[in-house]
């Protein structure tokens, strides 16, 4: 029996068995260089429009935060955490919309009671 039908006949096909495959993402040092400048940028723009005062309305800012937030986010998950929708079989992108889920049901269900609490339990120190 040569080796090439031992390994066959013990059910391999010949590759290493190591797990690799063409779904995982392999970054280099330039992906993780990219990255970072990202994650710098996307942390500076918010301090200066915070810092800067640059509109007028706070309400602006802060759905502009909420927004460099989620796409930093994003890149911290691409570049960082190497997660795409084809990683982990497709787990890793199931497990982030159940979190995402999650998250908003929470954050929603927060700012209704607050806003609730606000408004019924302090009637007299409207603005």
């Amino acid at each position: 029996m040569s080796a090439q039908d031992h390994t066959l006949a013990h059910g391999h096909d010949g590759h290493d068995g190591h797990g690799h495959d063409d779904s995982h993402i392999h970054i280099s040092l330039g992906g993780y260089v990219t990255g970072f400048v990202l994650s710098v940028i996307l942390t500076t723009i918010p301090f200066w429009l915070v810092m800067g005062k640059v509109f007028e309305k706070s309400s602006t800012t802060a759905i502009l935060l909420l927004a460099l937030g989620a796409v930093q986010i994003v890149v911290h998950m691409i570049y960082f955490l190497h997660m795409n929708a084809k990683s982990e079989g497709g787990w890793n992108m199931l497990a982030l919309m159940f979190t995402l889920v999650l998250v908003v049901i929470t954050l929603s269900g927060t700012l209704w009671v607050m806003f609730h609490l606000n408004s019924n339990m302090m009637p007299g120190m409207e603005r």
